[in-house]
């Protein structure tokens, strides 16, 4: 994520904010500026750092949910780009899920902008009725929420919303790493794979190659995962022990990756601790840019990490990157790369999946 600040007064913001604290002035995040820009009288509002307040106002999910994105002002108070996309939320009652509901749309934020920075299309539910992109955020304090991906829809848990849990699942899943955002990346890489592979009978062959048949039994997979655990010497071909269950998940994991490693680029080149070139907005170009992009995150990754250990903490990303893994993140860079930089390819992968020729199911 870019570094941000307020238009009046120059003081250094962060994605989150809404009010500058050090002038005071009413902010709000403009996705297609990819900036928080003041809300100002009309009076004020002809420089490009600021929007007029009589057309303009922040998304209805202000207070429900701490957004402070942009939305055109109506006569019905208005749900911004990323709100929208909430299919389900838990009720007004559920107090405890609901504080839960505005942590998970504040990671959703940060996905949705990552991914519009990458120029992936966005699909939702009114353009796409059957396989658009929706998310169900519930509450599992009185039923059973299994987080996952369905045909477009993203369903997660709002019991990871409290740290504590999370933490415990964390280390009975003998997981290194699990956060909101986490969630978000993997699941949206489901999303992605029939988004961006199936519509390409070569893009599916270096899939099989790489992660092998997306059409394998999933409950078997699942079961065989759980009953039996990762193979033995999976770190040599996986990224996480999760991955070696199914194709699916492995393409998921691997995809979830890529966007943490792509967003934390960004961030540091934002703040001078990586190159300029690292920005999302300055693209690394032709067939050098993943070996490019690899190049730039390996050393950060590591001082990061020895800087969480400086604090007493784990390490920020206590992952590695063996050959077979950077080949498969490749193959994700490569199709990335192709379809946002065609615009026929990516108006293909933007329509509605049933209007396009589909190579898997």
């Amino acid at each position: 994520m870019r570094d941000f600040t307020c238009p009046n007064c120059g003081q250094r913001l962060a994605f989150e904010n809404s009010v500058c604290l050090n002038c005071g002035s009413s902010l709000g995040f403009s996705l297609d500026d990819m900036a928080l820009l003041v809300i100002a009288p009309p009076e004020h509002s002809e420089h490009a750092g600021a929007v007029d307040e009589s057309r303009y106002q922040l998304c209805a999910n202000l207070h429900l949910a701490e957004c402070n994105w942009l939305v055109e002002k109506g006569p019905v108070a208005k749900l911004c780009v990323s709100c929208a996309l909430t299919r389900t939320r838990p009720n007004d009652a559920d107090t405890i899920a609901l504080t839960a509901f505005a942590a998970a749309e504040k990671a959703k934020r940060r996905l949705i902008a990552e991914l519009h920075e990458l120029k992936l299309p966005i699909v939702g539910r009114d353009d796409d009725p059957d396989f658009g992109l929706a998310f169900d955020l519930l509450s599992s304090q009185f039923e059973k929420v299994f987080t996952g991906h369905e045909n477009g829809v993203i369903t997660l848990d709002l019991a990871e919303g409290d740290d504590v849990h999370r933490e415990q699942l964390r280390i009975s899943m003998d997981e290194p790493y699990r956060t909101l955002l986490g969630h978000f990346r993997h699941e949206i890489g489901h999303y992605y794979q029939y988004r961006l592979i199936g519509t390409s009978p070569d893009y599916l062959q270096r899939y099989h190659e790489l992660f092998g048949d997306p059409e394998a039994d999933y409950q078997a997979a699942l079961d065989r995962h759980y009953s039996q655990g990762a193979p033995a010497g999976w770190e040599n071909d996986y990224v996480s022990s999760y991955a070696t269950m199914h194709p699916a998940e492995d393409w998921a994991e691997t995809f979830a990756h890529y966007l943490h490693i792509r967003d934390t680029l960004d961030t540091a080149a934002a703040f001078g601790m990586a190159p300029a070139a690292a920005t999302l907005e300055r693209r690394v170009l032709g067939p050098s840019s993943f070996d490019t992009m690899i190049e730039m995150w390996l050393p950060l990754a590591w001082a990061l990490n020895m800087v969480n250990r400086s604090m007493g903490k784990e390490d920020l990303y206590p992952f590695v990157l063996p050959p077979a893994v950077l080949e498969k993140m490749r193959f994700i860079h490569t199709v990335i790369d192709e379809v946002t930089s065609n615009p026929a390819k990516l108006a293909e992968v933007g329509a509605p999946v049933s209007e396009q020729s589909q190579q898997m199911g």
